[in-house]
């Protein structure tokens, strides 16, 4: 049963014109709005993940429930149709299961909090923020187990309740919620930073309705909307052919020794419309992999990356949705069937766009981005110190981004724009640990006319004994380089013990031992090349010897000779020309090794064993 809203003035909004001057106010006033929520957040909350890193998504939709600005989309439509209750004035939800709200959220870590907006009786507005909580229970500090085999080993579950009814707080849901976690001060904070960034939204539109009218307000938000659909359509017709693409990806492995899990999309434009459909897409993993992929979600990973890639000028919001079908079979790793788990979903997520610029780069590869955003690497360790006080720290690491056609890819960044990383100053005040380097890794990034970025070596000393829990990929299949770019270098993660002794461990691992003294080598990937490498300006890689970002032996991946930290020109050319003759023409896609081989040399190249070729089984839909 669809939701209730129940409104003293049911009144609808009357259609009025709205000059351009009073739309561009509108616009940057939501604009800002949105920088405000995050602001707030960030002043507010506790946990290192939303404070420092940043991990929270703002959203203002209109009063059907559409974004006007935000990050992930809107999941208020599909949500108010499977909700059965009312929405009224003083309410404000509060939820954290993906399985109520389609996966609108895609675990359980994530806290989302919605606050309709009323004025005078009728209802304006919807402001949302979500943010990722460092611990909400479940079987391993940080609730992220990548070994969980069901949603029920993560930590609480929250469906649609009210924290708020009606004005008046429901503190006994409180408190039993902080009851399951370890972290109880961190997360009443985290969860009332949220509930603050939603309020200072509403006051904003609230302001810009009382200055220009409701219907001024609302007419402004169609029209915003409407523009971003005409944009975005012009943008299919331009950059999507009718003709069938496909592109495929690999998630490397489940962290229970499966792998790797293939991602196919086929996209096409048919009647004015683009279609993603994930069919071949491979079945649900039994580990936490899965990835509950909300379509809203799909859609706005879709125009992000159309927006960014050929018009970065596009505010970009919910108004093309209409223009994109997104088809993701049941039972897939994109659409598990419940309780299937979901708490190491960040792999996938991060192959989505990957597999984005595979698919929009075929018809035009100079807008090709390689590959490399690829994950979200995640560290955690936790024990007890000296004093008895327990310590739990979630720590985000990043990638190499993929070269792009404008430029070299950003070495060590977020695949997320908004992201941070936590300052090693930070790290070592507030856990028992030292960081001895933080360094990018030469000749990490995929050789190319645009270097990818190279990955990051995080070096971390641990000062009290604990377990440790890491999360990455992109250690079996490598990042992929385009336009003749080579794939960028895998992950790789060392332990190295007291006495010496060097342990490679796997890139996903849960409740693994660590002694004080212990160091751990955090080494992410490499993003792919894009074009040519002998076409890279030798003057540049000359400059980067220096910087540390090559070495002279992996500017010879560019043709280029480095004697003494300069460019020997004739060998240079010499040895470009040996190279041109010897390769023949560049593919468009560079892979590397195919997935048999990349199985053959795994335990030589990367001191860890193969993973095994999945074994899919049936799974049952259990009763919620």
């Amino acid at each position: 049963m669809p939701a209730r809203i129940i409104q003293s003035n049911s009144q609808p909004f009357k259609k009025v014109p709205v000059d351009p001057v009073t739309l561009e106010v509108i616009e940057n006033a939501l604009r800002n709005a949105r920088i405000e929520m995050d602001a707030t957040l960030v002043r507010t909350a506790m946990s290192p993940g939303i404070r420092e890193q940043g991990d929270a998504f703002p959203l203002i939709a209109d009063s059907n429930g559409k974004m006007i600005v935000g990050q992930f989309g809107s999941y208020i439509g599909p949500f108010l149709e499977g909700f059965d209750g009312t929405v009224e004035d003083g309410d404000m939800i509060f939820l954290s299961d993906p399985y109520s709200v389609g996966g609108a959220i895609s675990h359980c870590n994530d806290w989302l909090v919605l606050l309709p907006v009323f004025r005078e009786g009728r209802l304006v507005a919807y402001t949302s923020m979500f943010g990722h909580q460092s611990d909400i229970g479940g079987k391993v500090p940080g609730s992220m187990p990548i070994d969980a085999t069901s949603i029920f080993q993560e930590g609480v579950r929250i469906p649609p309740v009210k924290i708020w009814k009606k004005g008046e707080y429901n503190e006994d849901l409180i408190k039993l919620v902080m009851h399951q976690v370890r972290t109880p001060d961190w997360c009443k904070a985290d969860l009332n930073a949220l509930i603050a960034s939603c309020r200072v939204a509403a006051r904003r539109v609230i302001e810009m309705c009382e200055r220009f009218g409701d219907d001024v307000y609302a007419s402004a938000t169609d029209l915003l909307l409407d523009r971003n659909f005409r944009a975005m359509k012009q943008l299919i017709e331009s950059s999507v052919s009718e003709e069938h693409v496909s592109f495929e990806d690999y998630v490397c492995d489940d962290g229970l020794g499966f792998g790797p899990y293939k991602i196919k999309c086929t996209m096409w434009r048919e009647n004015g419309r683009v279609v993603l459909d994930f069919d071949g897409t491979d079945p649900q993993s039994q580990a936490s992999i899965n990835m509950f992929l909300n379509e809203n979600m799909m859609r706005m990973f879709f125009g992000i990356y159309m927006i960014m890639v050929f018009d970065p000028q596009i505010l970009f919001n919910d108004g093309y949705y209409d223009l994109i079908d997104v088809r993701i079979p049941e039972g897939s790793l994109l659409k598990p069937k419940f309780p299937a788990a979901l708490s190491g979903r960040t792999h996938v997520l991060g192959r989505l766009f990957d597999i984005l610029g595979g698919l929009l780069g075929q018809k035009t590869p100079e807008f090709l981005n390689a590959a490399g955003f690829s994950s979200s690497p995640h560290l955690f360790y936790a024990g007890t110190d000296k004093t008895g006080k327990w310590f739990q720290l979630f720590q985000i690491g990043f990638g190499g981004i993929p070269g792009r056609p404008l430029g070299d890819g950003p070495d060590g960044h977020s695949l997320w724009p908004g992201f941070t990383n936590v300052p090693n100053e930070f790290l070592e005040r507030y856990f028992p640990l030292v960081i001895e380097r933080y360094e990018t890794v030469a000749d990490s990034g995929g050789a190319g006319l645009h270097r990818g970025g190279n990955g990051i070596n995080m070096v971390y000393r641990f000062l009290e004994p604990g377990v440790i829990a890491i999360h990455d990929d992109r250690w079996f299949v490598p990042p992929w380089g385009v336009n003749g770019g080579e794939p960028g270098a895998r992950a790789r993660k060392v332990l190295v013990k007291t006495d010496g002794t060097e342990i490679v461990l796997p890139n996903k691992c849960e409740d693994y031992k660590v002694e004080s003294g212990d160091q751990l080598q955090f080494i992410t990937w490499g993003g792919g090349g894009w074009g040519d490498p002998l076409d890279r300006d030798p003057a540049l890689l000359a400059k980067e010897l220096k910087q540390g970002l090559v070495t002279a032996k992996g500017a010879l991946r560019y043709g280029v000779v480095l004697k003494d930290g300069e460019v020997d020109a004739a060998a240079t050319d010499t040895l470009r020309a040996e190279m041109r003759d010897q390769r023949g023409d560049v593919s468009v896609f560079n892979y590397g090794p195919d997935i048999e081989t990349l199985r053959a040399n795994c335990l030589a190249e990367t001191g860890l064993p193969a993973p095994q070729a999945p074994k899919w089984q049936h799974f049952a839909v259990a009763a919620e």
